[in-house]
């Protein structure tokens, strides 16, 4: 029986926006423990979830489209879309399957709602997909389907692909937004600017803690908040937690959250 005719019932999977980390950071050594804390979060998805998932769409940063598409081969390939890291991160492997039934169904769901999607045979998962659920899913054996964001950056727009996907959850589908709540490079490790962070974190987390539509409102001009562009210079790794809000009507929580190189961090659920 193909994924599109299965009639078991599921519980409701969470949407997630979660943090992907630097490159392929979780597979170096890390004498200082840097990395601990987001790897724990990443290791501890599978068992807040209320089942196995049938199958993960993941919304990547690091992929933007006219429109948004979707992988849809059955075996998609890596992308090792990261530079200057010690050779064997560009051996890594994550044999996940695609999911082809999704890639369809998912694009059907845009296009119904007057969203521009198609479906792209050749595109492999890059590392905003495969590092994160490297470390989560470690076995590989979950069909994934990568997302791309809109080129447009239209935070509303992608707002709106979060609400036309709702429906998957109820599929056994578990919708992730793969990105980082504050990603501006040129200011990390200054502890000087920390407040900075802090003050767009505190706003973030605010914002996703509302009901869906006062948080959507808010997200669609998240631009406006306190040290906004200080924290996003370019907003897509913020933009894949546009379409994981989207997809939930209830208020989020904060599911992980701490401080790293004097920037706040945080990844929200949204039930």
């Amino acid at each position: 029986m193909n994924g599109m005719t299965q009639a078991t019932p599921h519980a409701r999977q969470p949407a997630l926006f979660i943090p992907h980390g630097g490159g392929p950071c979780f597979f170096m050594p890390d004498p200082t423990g840097m990395w601990s804390r987001m790897e724990g979060y990443l290791r501890s998805i599978p068992a807040s979830l209320p089942e196995r998932p049938r199958a993960i769409l993941l919304v990547s940063a690091h992929w933007e489209t006219r429109g948004f598409a979707f992988t849809g081969a059955e075996h998609p390939g890596l992308i090792y879309d990261y530079y200057g890291f010690p050779p064997h991160t560009y051996e890594l492997t994550y044999p996940a399957p695609g999911a082809p039934w999704l890639a369809e169904r998912a694009a059907g769901l845009l296009r119904g709602n007057g969203l521009e999607a198609a479906v792209d045979p050749d595109h492999g998962f890059d590392h905003g997909m495969f590092i994160p659920l490297k470390v989560a899913f470690p076995d590989a054996d979950i069909p994934v389907v990568e997302m791309s964001l809109d080129a447009s950056l239209d935070p509303a727009l992608h707002l709106a692909a979060g609400r036309a996907l709702a429906p998957l959850r109820d599929e056994g589908v578990l919708v992730i937004g793969s990105g980082m709540s504050f990603h501006n490079m040129q200011v990390m490790r200054n502890p000087g600017l920390a407040a900075y962070s802090t003050d767009f974190d505190h706003w973030l987390g605010h914002a996703a803690q509302m009901d869906a539509d006062e948080r959507g409102a808010l997200l669609a001009q998240w631009a406006a908040a306190p040290n906004a562009r200080h924290s996003h210079p370019r907003e897509e790794h913020l933009l894949p937690l546009m379409v994981a809000a989207g997809a939930s009507d209830a208020p989020g929580t904060v599911d992980y959250s701490e401080n790293m190189l004097g920037s706040a961090l945080s990844g929200y659920r949204f039930a």
